[in-house]
């Protein structure tokens, strides 16, 4: 069994340790971009500090959504009118043109990934026109052996859609299902019988698509441990390769679609914690393993290689093989990070299109990372993504005394050393079983940008 297989489970430990807090997608995080930097400027920098032989991920944001899911956080348009996609997508090849010259060349891309949104919202015909306007103006792998993903509404998808998707080159799928119950369905406005996800998964499979990624949402109203246990068996039955259980951030103020879902359905703290306890033991003992920050994958899966090889890597899409990708975003309010520089578009549709077509960009704000910042963003990523952490690795790749640096940090390890949180061996620090669970917490201490023993505004939970 390996080291990322084992959780434990401490009521007490994450009672005490559950604050809000970053998923760390990035470090600094993008609510510290800055709107006064100059688009111009962040551009610069980047193009200075990447790497041009170096390969790409790439990311284009679909924002348009047919239906309103109440839960849902993302930047997003509710439209029934598929024609409003036609202008949007004028824009994205425009921006597209704009970034390639930039930062496209010879670099290959090892990373494609379609988000939204509802990707699968355009008409088959336009997935084939983006796709070739991406072959167009980026450097686009022929053999298949890219990680190209795209993420799918089992309700806006069937089989002649996969068959067009794997066609014109994607090899990975991310389906979203939430939760099997017909109460909780109902209650967040996200029919979906399980037959219609079955389906899709195994025509996916008939198509030769190579992982499937499940997720769910724990946290949503009516939700029980029993409901939720129900929705497992049924998920685990299906197999997929990969699966995310992501906690549901009740958020109405921040989020309006939120608004329709009462506050009293929802389950309790103790419930929720309950749900979470219970999932990760059954998924685990199904032979998944738990890679970290909700996500969880089969031993086999490039994940879980990755992780046990020390190659795994955290960006805006989550965990990733692709460590040594500048990331180079498309459409509305999309992040790139290029080299030691963010940057993120603008994030309404018409200040999208405004600024692509009179500034030659889309950027509105960002953040050039500062030496402080590299050394911090490489302790973040060591810990998020292997429970560990080398003092010595740090100090020769950043040039620093680590006890020295990170002498206030260290006094907090201390005590998280007390709460078995985490372990040290000669000058490694390890993250315990109990402690994976708290890795958000564990990476909040070394965050220069927040403060620790209280909640931080903007940020979910950590359980």
């Amino acid at each position: 069994m390996t080291h990322a297989m084992n959780v434990r489970w401490d009521t007490d430990l994450i009672q005490r340790y559950d604050l809000s807090g970053p998923r760390y997608t990035s470090y600094p995080t993008a609510v510290q971009f800055d709107p006064l930097q100059q688009p111009d400027d962040l551009i610069d920098r980047a193009r200075a500090s990447a790497d041009p032989s170096a390969p790409l991920s790439l990311y284009v944001h679909i924002p348009f959504c047919a239906h309103v899911c109440y839960y849902c956080a993302c930047n997003k348009v509710i439209t029934r009118n598929r024609g409003k996609a036609r202008a949007y997508l004028d824009n994205l090849y425009r921006e597209m043109a704009q970034s390639a010259e930039l930062f496209g060349g010879e670099r290959l891309v090892d990373q494609l990934h379609w988000g939204g949104g509802t990707p699968t919202f355009i008409s088959n015909d336009e997935m084939v026109e983006l796709m070739q306007q991406l072959r167009r103006h980026f450097k686009l792998r022929n053999d298949d052996s890219g990680d190209y993903s795209i993420e799918v509404d089992p309700r806006e998808a069937d089989s002649e859609t996969l068959a067009v998707l794997r066609h014109i080159g994607f090899n990975r799928l991310s389906l979203g299902v939430q939760d099997l119950n017909p109460q909780v369905q109902l209650a967040v406005n996200r029919v979906q019988p399980l037959e219609m996800t079955k389906g899709l998964l195994e025509s996916a499979r008939r198509e030769g698509f190579r992982s499937i990624n499940l997720d769910l949402i724990y946290g949503l109203p009516y939700q029980t441990p029993q409901s939720f246990a129900d929705t497992l068996e049924q998920v685990i039955e299906l197999s997929p390769d990969r699966l995310s259980v992501f906690n549901y951030a009740h958020l109405p103020d921040r989020f309006r679609s939120q608004k329709h879902i009462r506050a009293e359905t929802l389950p309790s703290p103790d419930a929720k914690l309950q749900i979470l306890h219970e999932s990760i033991d059954r998924l685990l003992a199904a032979g998944y393993v738990y890679i970290g920050m909700d996500h969880f994958a089969k031993p086999d899966d490039s994940l879980a290689v990755a992780q046990r090889s020390g190659q795994l890597h955290r960006n805006f899409q989550g965990y990733t093989t692709h460590a040594d990708c500048d990331l180079v975003a498309l459409g509305v309010s999309a992040i790139s990070q290029i080299g030691d520089v963010y940057f993120q578009n603008e994030h309404e549709i018409e200040s999208y299109r405004h600024a692509v077509e009179t500034r030659s960009s889309a950027v509105r704000r960002g953040l050039v990372m500062r030496p402080d910042d590299l050394v911090r963003r490489d302790v973040i990523a060591s810990l998020i993504c292997h429970f560990e952490l080398d003092e010595t690795d740090i100090e020769q790749r950043h040039g620093i005394r680590f006890t020295d640096y990170f002498a206030p940090e260290l006094c907090e390890f201390a005590h998280f050393e007390q709460d078995s949180l985490i372990r040290r061996e000669g000058r490694t620090w390890y993250v315990t079983d109990a402690g994976r669970l708290l890795i958000r917490r564990i990476c909040m201490t070394f965050d220069a940008y927040i403060p620790k023993s209280q909640p931080v505004q903007g940020f979910s939970k950590i359980i």
